[in-house]
């Protein structure tokens, strides 16, 4: 009982120290929903309907939308390192605006490519970036906690935003509901962020004096790596497949749980159904990681978070009965939750916080490449003939291999001198 206090206590006082950056970087990871693929996915059957595309050329519209966000994130998510907070994150909202709005006035399948694009960098990119990033670089002691707080956004909207979506589709219809949408956002984010953020500044000021009274050898006052460093770091490469499994992977599977679900004779309605457990598990996970990560370090708990995502490849591919959705619902989100806490606060502890901003913009941009990539994959087995369990157990072998060069790039000294 006493470390449950002790916890609760350390997660107000990160709200006394700056609720306001708190609510706005959770809102942000919120907000985010509009771009990411549990979102954009439900439109998919409509768009397809309307214009007549197969399920091969919306997936291929699909990926390059979400390639060219790809390659653009490290210039645009660098930004942050040399803009105020602020106007940065209120541009990244308007951006989200009109990626929404054009999203349902999209004329046509090449229009759609300039569409997901807009969504997936505003999204699914920028919005999210802001928000991780800003947690990073101002908590320092406490950056597992508040990392943990601002990511349950993510989880709130995979738990409510697909479903919403789902009704006002049945009632507006699909360009309406991201016209809606947009006007939300107008609505909503726009002034919280105003609201939320309008004294940053002297905030960001007196963290910066802080930081520069603060003790050797703490993250704020280590040496911070440049991004041209970070390519230089065999670390760098050999953490890259494990990490990058997750969004690969989580995102193959939730563009393709319909279709799992009919190999396997369960309804879409329960599969999707159970995506609250999913929200469920990984709040629970984040919540409790924080304080794993500020206590233990992300360095120390991002070694085991590939665990949970192989025991639930493993449960997906071998399940028959349609309850074994539930227990491979909770353990995936057990992963998620351990991958969005650790992984955010590695960067911060391995590489310093200067430079920030542009470091986990290349990470990003590669984890969107990843993101893009994990649907084809799947969809390209699956076509072939490549049965359910085949694809998961090749899914946890990837994983489980990942898991290992993950183990070993945190144990190498540093290559920098």
């Amino acid at each position: 009982m006493n470390a449950i206090r002790k916890s609760i206590t350390v997660y107000q006082e990160i709200f006394i120290i700056n609720g306001r950056l708190v609510a706005f970087s959770f809102l942000m990871a919120l907000y985010s929903s509009f771009g990411q693929t549990y979102f954009v996915g439900v439109f998919g059957p409509q768009v397809q309907a309307e214009f007549g595309l197969s399920h091969t050329m919306w997936g291929t519209i699909y990926l390059l939308g979400t390639l060219a966000s790809a390659l653009v994130l490290p210039f645009s998510g660098a930004l942050i390192d040399r803009l105020r907070l602020r106007p940065f994150a209120l541009a990244v909202s308007g951006l989200l605006i009109v990626a929404c709005f054009y999203m349902a006035w999209v004329p046509g399948p090449v229009g759609l490519v300039l569409a997901i694009f807009l969504l997936r960098h505003s999204g699914q990119g920028l919005a999210s970036h802001v928000s991780v990033t800003s947690m990073a670089r101002y908590f320092d002691r406490d950056r597992g906690r508040a990392i943990a707080i601002a990511a349950m956004g993510y989880t709130v909207g995979e738990a409510i935003l697909p479903f919403l979506a789902v009704v006002l589709i049945a009632i507006l219809g699909w360009r309406w509901t991201y016209a809606s949408a947009a006007i939300f956002i107008i609505l909503t984010l726009i002034p919280a962020g105003f609201w939320l953020l309008r004294d940053h500044d002297s905030f960001h000021r007196r963290h910066t004096r802080v930081q520069a009274n603060t003790p050797e050898g703490s993250t704020s006052t280590r040496r911070s790596w440049t991004r041209a460093e970070v390519l230089r770091d065999v670390r760098f490469y050999l953490m890259c497949p494990g990490i990058l499994s997750s969004s690969m992977i989580v995102t193959a599977f939730f563009f393709h749980h319909l279709n799992i679900a009919g190999t396997k004779g369960w309804s879409g309605e329960w599969i999707t159904g159970t995506y609250i457990l999913y929200a469920g598990a990984g709040t629970v996970t984040m919540l409790l990681a924080g304080p794993l990560i500020d206590r233990l370090t992300a360095v120390r708990v991002t070694q085991m978070m590939l665990i949970p995502l192989v025991l639930s490849c493993l449960i997906l591919g071998l399940a028959a009965h349609p309850l074994a959705v539930l227990v491979y619902m909770v353990v995936l989100g057990v992963h998620s939750g351990l991958h969005l806490t650790s992984v955010s606060a590695l960067w911060a502890e391995l590489y310093g916080l200067k430079h920030l901003g542009a470091i986990k913009s290349l990470y990003t941009a590669l984890m969107v490449l990843s993101s893009a990539l994990g649907p084809v994959i799947m969809g390209s087995l699956m076509d072939l003939g490549v049965g359910i369990a085949l694809t998961c157990a090749l899914f946890a072998g990837y994983a489980l291999i990942g898991n290992l060069l993950l183990l070993i790039a945190l144990r190498l000294r540093s290559t920098r001198s």
